[in-house]
């Protein structure tokens, strides 16, 4: 099991597995829009995620070590800290005239969501493959 993780670490996988993550809350955020399309006073949920991925990934910011679980984090996260988060949408305008939400903005997120997931999967589906292959000698 050991062993698994670290070749794990040093794969796509991880990144791969909280970009699902953040599709699967944004898809979640998405039907709760929808479904409060005509509530009064709504306000829409977006997910942020990208950004915080950015970051993790940039190798140019340095990365500190903590020596305590207890201490605050330094510099750029480990891809282990960066997690999807959704928030309120501070949208004053009312495109449905009863809240900020808009039924053709969200079906078009959910479409684009939707195809960046199926992706995400495809590439899950291929980087564990490759990896088998390599663990087990056999080329793909």
């Amino acid at each position: 099991m050991i062993i698994k993780q670290a070749l794990y670490r040093h794969t796509a996988i991880p990144v791969i597995e909280k970009s699902l993550d953040a599709g699967t809350l944004r898809d979640k955020t998405i039907a709760n829009n929808l479904a409060n399309l005509n509530t009064p006073r709504y306000q829409r949920i977006e997910v942020a995620f990208e950004k915080q991925l950015r970051e993790a990934l940039n190798k140019e910011k340095l990365k500190g070590t903590r020596t305590n679980p207890q201490h605050l984090s330094v510099g750029r996260k480990e891809i282990t800290e960066v997690f999807p988060k959704a928030y309120r949408a501070k949208d004053p305008t009312k495109p449905g005239g009863i809240n900020n939400v808009d039924i053709d903005i969200e079906a078009s997120k959910l479409a684009e969501n939707q195809i960046t997931f199926n992706y995400a999967v495809k590439l899950m589906q291929t980087q564990k493959g490759v990896l088998s292959a390599a663990i087990s000698g056999k080329a793909k």
